[in-house]
């Protein structure tokens, strides 16, 4: 057998064992949980996990209007599903959650959108501005309705 002949058929072998040897199960890291996940889809890069194995990670939704968790929805392209499969990594990235990854564990750090006092109380910090007739306005008047805030500057 010559050598070119003997790279096509190794080549051709190792694909077909790769395609036959499992995905060995995954360690997922997420706030104070340790979830191993054994159904994934295999990706050298991209850690591609069933969607529905996505609440016992860190509690988001796999919805038609993005990945949501409480009232917060997230949207998600279609690139990041993939049939039942969903790219968690891919959605790390996409909302600037740290990832770090090695020999089977994934680490997700804190989502940026998600921490802070505002979101665990759901109430804004109070503030005061003058109205157009100069009247002192306390954001903490308009509790309990809905308030859109304008701001504008020259520079």
């Amino acid at each position: 057998m010559n050598r070119r002949d003997f790279l096509l058929a190794s080549g051709a072998a190792s694909v077909a064992l790769a395609a036959k040897t499992p995905v060995p199960p995954q360690t997922v890291l997420c706030g104070d949980r340790s979830v191993t996940v054994s159904k994934i889809k295999p990706d050298p890069t991209d850690l591609w996990i069933r969607a529905a194995d996505l609440p016992s990670i860190d509690d988001f939704h796999v919805k038609p209007q993005g990945a949501c968790k409480d009232d917060t929805c997230i949207p998600i392209p279609k690139d990041m599903k993939h049939g039942e499969y969903f790219n968690l990594s891919a959605f790390a990235r996409k909302v600037h959650q740290p990832v770090v990854s090695e020999a089977g564990v994934w680490s997700f750090g804190e989502i940026p959108v998600l921490r802070g006092e505002f979101y665990a109380n759901r109430i804004a910090p109070d503030f005061a501005v003058p109205d157009r007739k100069g009247k002192i306005v306390h954001l903490s008047g308009f509790r309990g309705r809905k308030v859109l805030i304008l701001t504008w500057a020259s520079w």
